[in-house]
């Protein structure tokens, strides 16, 4: 009998730093920009990326360096699970987090990272950057894709 995945067999907290970077699929959606209605709480997302997604992959131009970059670039860590709700539902942390299993697409079932786009699931493509739209108009560019 094989032995069962470790994003199975683990809890967040308890996968290395290997394991958990290895669950991003890549979606590029928690690089867009976000807003939050301030009486609801929901959190709206718009087809506005950090300068740093690149288009054609939906993968940040400069990982290694995105913290000195854009200091409020947000890190996802195993001690903030309880605050992922605001990941798309696609999102294999906050899926985890809510006990619902990795979707076929996922590259780590699929064994193939173009899945995630081919899924309809990728940012790649949807997003313009945030140099070419004033802060003020974000809220214009809401997107219901995500």
């Amino acid at each position: 009998m094989a032995q069962q995945a470790f994003w199975e067999r683990k809890s967040l907290g308890e996968m290395t730093a290997e394991e958990w970077e290895s669950l991003c699929d890549g979606c590029g959606k928690c690089c867009l920009h976000k807003l939050e209605d301030e009486d609801t709480g929901e959190i709206l997302y718009t087809d506005v990326a950090c300068r740093y997604l690149d288009s054609a992959t939906a993968c940040c131009s400069d990982y290694p360096n995105r913290q000195r970059n854009v200091p409020d670039c947000t890190v996802l860590r195993p001690k903030d699970v309880s605050d992922f709700h605001w990941l798309p539902s696609t999102c294999a942390y906050r899926l985890l987090a809510e006990g619902i299993p990795l979707p076929d697409w996922h590259p780590l079932i699929s064994g193939d990272p173009a899945s995630v786009r081919r899924a309809g699931v990728s940012a790649a493509g949807r997003f313009v950057s945030e140099t070419e739209v004033p802060e003020e108009d974000w809220e214009e560019r809401a997107v219901l894709w995500v």
